[in-house]
């Protein structure tokens, strides 16, 4: 549910691929993820905060801001870690009526931040931003407005000039959402385009971008060379129900499926990906709540196992973690469930081991941690808090190699 931005848009007019799974008995070669970036909201947040990750336990410390950006809750770092991308989701960026993107260069010594430049994100309150394959252009989905940009990325890490801006368009989706459990009352932003995700298939070569005020999934045909989307046919694919409110997705190792969450129906569906057409066909659609469950709640993110075996949702209001294990012909099959020891988690992080899982909680501003259990992928809560204000998304540097 996109409230927090609503207030933040109002007051101030103005969310990658896991690395193959390790465990707690396999020999570390490595200090893994030696800095990890956190972005938040403003007020409680401060800005980007780089902490520490101790490679065995997982535990953050040594917390500092390193970049004062006006609501800095987007992030990707590219895959030599040698550049960070901050989008700053607001409304004003620099007054103007769109977000900003800035690149930063990363200090490999203590992790600070060095500006490289910046650039608008062609609309308004960027909400996702991520890399292609291949790290040529990013992909940014600006949530307020409803486009999607491309964005070349050059030699040095600097941004050019956006190489393609679509503006969605189209009758606002359902109002209610007919796929949410009885008692629902996630109803939120139908009423126009709002773009929540973009991503690059793992060729490169299809783009595919969720609308959840259309209640739609974008296909793309993406040009590696000049950066330009273009519709696929069909341009788009309509969301699993009604007013169901297509949110975040990730692509299975098998090459064959793509996993998505639906905001307001609480639901997971996974579709078949065409590699040779670049196209999605529904497979399977299922709650992300337990069957006793009634009442209002909104899915956040999702996190996939590096071998494509488990994949986890966090559920918002619930606050819970649900476990689903993936099967053939994306086949998905509810496991077990945690709740996060916070409130409202907005995103879900596996670590680059993929031995912890971390739930950036919204509204309780704090970071719960979660060992995953090597043969059952199960969760287990780490003693321990990290308290961080509003936090919205981490993001790890590569692993070594």
């Amino acid at each position: 549910m996109r409230n927090n931005l609503r207030i933040n848009t109002l007051s101030l007019f103005m969310l990658a691929m896991v690395s193959p799974v390790l465990h707690a008995e396999d020999t570390i070669k490595s200090s893994s993820s030696h800095f990890a970036y956190i972005g938040t909201y403003n007020p409680n947040g401060e800005g980007v905060y780089r902490v520490k990750v101790d490679p065995k336990s997982g535990a953050l410390s040594d917390k500092t801001v390193v970049s004062h950006l006006p609501n800095p809750a987007q992030l990707v770092v590219d895959a030599k870690g040698q550049t960070l991308y901050i989008a700053s989701e607001v409304a004003d960026f620099n007054g103007t009526k769109h977000g900003g993107i800035v690149a930063y260069r990363i200090n490999p010594q203590d992790g600070s931040l060095a500006p490289l430049n910046e650039v608008d994100s062609q609309g308004a309150g960027p909400v996702y931003l991520a890399l292609t394959p291949d790290g040529r252009h990013l992909l940014v989905a600006n949530y307020v407005s409803g486009s999607v940009a491309a964005f070349p990325v050059e030699s040095d890490g600097k941004l050019g000039d956006a190489s393609s801006v679509q503006q969605s368009e189209g009758p606002a989706g359902a109002g209610k959402p007919a796929g949410a459990v009885e008692g629902s009352f996630a109803i939120s932003d139908h009423n126009g385009p709002h773009a929540h995700m973009i991503a690059s298939d793992p060729s490169g070569k299809f783009v595919f971008s969720t609308d959840l005020g259309l209640d739609r999934i974008y296909q793309w045909r993406f040009d590696s060379h000049s950066g330009k989307l273009t519709p696929n046919d069909p341009p788009w694919i309509a969301a699993a129900s009604a007013g169901a409110g297509p949110r975040h997705f990730v692509f299975h190792p098998d090459g064959k499926t793509l996993l998505l969450v639906n905001e307001e129906a609480s639901t997971l569906t996974s579709y078949r990906f065409d590699s040779q057409k670049g196209t999605l066909t529904q497979l399977h659609d299922v709650s992300t709540l337990p069957a006793e469950y009634k009442g209002t709640n909104f899915v956040a993110g999702l996190a996939l196992s590096g071998d494509g075996k488990n994949l986890y949702v966090a559920n918002r209001l619930h606050n819970s973690i649900a476990q689903f294990r993936v099967g053939s012909e994306g086949r998905l099959q509810p496991v077990a469930e945690v709740w996060t020891r916070g409130d409202y988690p907005r995103t879900i992080t596996l670590d680059p081991s993929g031995r912890y899982l971390y739930a950036l909680n919204q509204r309780s501003d704090n970071i719960t941690r979660f060992s995953v259990d090597k043969q059952s992928g199960k969760l287990s809560f780490v003693e321990g808090y990290t308290p961080v204000g509003s936090p919205s998304q981490m993001v790890f540097m590569p692993a070594a190699k």
